[in-house]
């Protein structure tokens, strides 16, 4: 699954080497049995294995980055994943060392339920929403965020 705009798509090869790469990594490891962490792919990629609960939709923050894409994979559980286009949301905070804006709730967006086995593919010129409580009920997940260098 892709979630972004008919405008967006063709700007970016999602099926260069480096995210076949990344797929692959995903398709072959099993990554409830791994430790949270960072985990080298290959030149230009990352993956970051996360346990967590989810939350609720208010205290979950819309974010971006400016110099990679996430490829949010669900390995257990279930979350709710607001996404929608960041061009004129309002900067809540910056932090340009982490690669990291967070903004205020925007007015539209689009929800994209995450399951197990399930992964959306986030631009940089994309907000999103991780975390959410689907239909408000907690869950813990296990989830790998992939970081593709832009």
């Amino acid at each position: 699954m892709l979630a972004t705009t008919v405008q967006l798509a063709p700007k970016y090869d999602y099926l260069s080497d480096t995210f076949k790469q990344c797929y692959q990594w995903l398709a072959e490891h099993d990554v409830t049995q791994m430790e949270n962490g960072r985990y080298d792919i290959c030149e230009g990629a990352f993956a970051l294995v996360q346990r967590y609960t989810t939350s609720p939709f208010e205290q979950c923050r819309f974010e971006a980055h400016n110099e990679y894409f996430d490829i949010q994979y669900l390995a257990a559980g279930i979350e709710a994943f607001g996404v929608c286009d960041a061009a004129g949301l309002k900067v809540t905070e910056d932090k340009p060392q982490d690669d990291v804006k967070f903004f205020a709730f925007p007015e539209v967006y689009d929800t994209v339920v995450l399951q197990a086995g399930k992964m959306c593919v986030v631009p940089p010129e994309d907000a999103h929403q991780p975390r959410v409580a689907y239909q408000g009920k907690p869950c813990d997940v296990v989830k790998v965020v992939v970081k593709v260098k832009v």
